[in-house]
This record gives C-alpha cells, sequence and structure tokens, in this order.
C-alpha cells in the first residue's frame, strides 16, 4: 500500500515532508527546494494536497500545491505513488510552476 505521509527525497536533492493524511485524504506539510549556490537563503514553503484513498486503489494519484510566500509564484505537483518489487513506494510526479506577471502581455513566461 503506497502512502505520502512522511519524508520523501527528489533525485534532484528537493525534500518533502508530509502530516498523516485525514479521513478526507488530504494533506499538509513542508516542501525544501534543492540545493543553491551561493548565500541564497533556502527557505521551507508550506504544501497542501490530497491523495487518491490508498484503501480503494494499490498505487493511488496525487496532487498537492507548493506556494512561494517570498517570490510571488505557485507550484503544483501531479503524480502517482507506485509500490516497487521490492516494497518500495516511488513517486512519479509532473510539476508546473507559475510565477506572478505585471500584465497579460507577460503571460506567455510566466508558466513552466
Amino acid at each position: 500500500q503506497c502512502l505520502l505521509s512522511g519524508s520523501w527525497r527528489s533525485d534532484t536533492g528537493c525534500r518533502m515532508v508530509v502530516s498523516t493524511l485525514n479521513k478526507d485524504s488530504r494533506f499538509s506539510g513542508s516542501y525544501l527546494p534543492g540545493p543553491t549556490t551561493g548565500d541564497s537563503e533556502i527557505l521551507t514553503l508550506p504544501l497542501e494536497g490530497s491523495q487518491q484513498d490508498a484503501g480503494l486503489v494499490p498505487q493511488p494519484t496525487f496532487s498537492f500545491t507548493v506556494y512561494g510566500q517570498v517570490q510571488a509564484q505557485t507550484t503544483i505537483f501531479l503524480g502517482q505513488c507506485y509500490v516497487g518489487t521490492n516494497g518500495e513506494e516511488i513517486l512519479h510526479a509532473l510539476w508546473l510552476l507559475r510565477e506572478a506577471t505585471e500584465s497579460p502581455t507577460e503571460d506567455w513566461k510566466a508558466t513552466r
């Protein structure tokens, strides 16, 4: 059974900690972006999300949102939790980053 609760690390060094899922399969937690260069301060960002009921599907889909507080941006992650042949839980996710823009003419460059 695949549950998101706990601590996760990506291949690029990003980390997230997910609280226990509540009865509605919702969760909150924190997200720490990967390593930076220079003297940049790395901030832990809040996250909120939900997961399919793992009691209904063994390898559930999930989504969560990370809100950038210093920079005007929001990141959405959408993926699925898999259980490997050795019982290890693995997350595969797609992400979109949206930055605020000053006008609609700059909209083209706001989503990555």
